[in-house]
Formats: structure tokens, sequence, C-alpha cells
């Protein structure tokens, strides 16, 4: 069995979770009150900031889970979406709405990707 490597781990959970080839990140969020747009900039920087950290990046993307706090910013979000996915790359995705965390966030994305 491969070995689990947990980065980033408080009590309650790790940034990153790292099985075999695999890798998993917490779901990331933005600046709270921000807008939809520079919410989704910071958190997809974010992930390119963490699979880089453990040797991957976002063409290596499997699955993303993409909860909005109102669907009626779906159009917001893809447009920062597609615009960072690398052409030829795009992962499984879902995205449905969730009441999140805080009031003022309102986008939160969780990643799968293979290093």
């Amino acid at each position: 069995m491969s070995e689990i490597i947990r980065h980033d781990t408080t009590a309650r959970s790790s940034k990153i979770v790292e099985h075999g080839n695999t890798v998993y990140l917490s779901g990331q969020v933005g600046t709270a009150g921000e807008s939809v747009t520079d919410q989704t900039k910071e958190i997809l920087n974010k992930i390119d900031t963490c699979l880089e950290s453990v040797g991957s990046d976002k063409s290596k993307i499997l699955q993303a889970v993409i909860w909005l706090s109102d669907m009626k910013y779906f159009a917001e979000l893809n447009e920062v979406w597609n615009a960072w996915v690398p052409e030829g790359h795009a992962p499984a995705r879902a995205c449905g709405e969730a009441k999140l965390a805080r009031a003022e966030l309102s986008v939160e994305i969780i990643i799968t990707a293979a290093k």
C-alpha cells in the first residue's frame, strides 16, 4: 500500500494529501467579501501553488468540485475558470449551490489531481 503524506495538517484537516500518484486538496476559498471573480482568481492561484508544491500542475487535475453560495454566480465563475483551464485538459467537474462556511464566501473549490 502506498504511503499517505499529509501537508499543512491541523487537528481538523490537511491542506494537501498525497497517496500514490494522486493529490487531494482541501476546499480552497478566496477572501471573504470580494467579488466572485476575485475570489475565483485567488482560489485558482492557491490551487496552482498547492499543486506545484507537490510536483503537479493544473494540466493534471482529474476532478474539480465547485460550490457556489448562489447559482446566479455560475456564469461569472465559468468566465474565470474557462480562461484558467489549459486547453485539452478540462477535468471532470461538478458545480452546485451550497451554504458555505461564512456568508461572505461565494466560491469553494475542491481538487483531485495526478502527480
